[in-house]
């Protein structure tokens, strides 16, 4: 049976200490251990991160799809988590964090640098009508 796309980047990002290949090919990642909000399962999501001072900054873009993500949905019921994280080039550490999603205000000024700087979140943005949340992982 083949591997899903997630479990491919999981058991990259562990092998290859912290390194995945296309398409995070040399990107920071993070690999965010959350805990459904109803079944109570515990799950893995890995994502590109984006920094903001001593925050991580992911986006819940499920690439344009009409809903969040459900990892999103996830974090805002138990959003004190554990994260490995990547800068991308070999070097993890494993953090436990408090998630929480960024307010208008700083969601403005972080989402319109990453739409100038990775111009596939533009992209995710066109293909659907909702607001597409950025959620902010701080150290515990």
């Amino acid at each position: 049976m083949a591997e899903d796309f997630n479990t491919r980047v999981i058991r990259e990002f562990r092998e290859n200490d912290g390194r995945v290949g296309e398409p995070f090919t040399g990107l920071p990642m993070i690999l965010v251990h959350h805990v459904g909000a109803k079944s109570g399962a515990e799950r893995i999501a890995p994502l590109r991160w984006f920094p903001d001072g001593d925050r991580w900054v992911v986006v819940a873009s499920a690439a344009g799809a009409p809903r969040h993500p459900a990892w999103f949905h996830n974090l805002m019921a138990n959003p004190d988590v554990t994260v490995e994280i990547s800068d991308g080039e070999g070097a993890v550490e494993t953090r436990r964090v408090h998630a929480s999603e960024l307010p208008d205000d700083e969601r403005e000024r972080i989402w319109t640098w990453i739409k100038d700087t990775n111009g596939g979140f533009a992209d995710y943005e066109r293909k659907t009508d909702r607001r597409i949340p950025l959620v902010a992982f701080t150290a515990r």
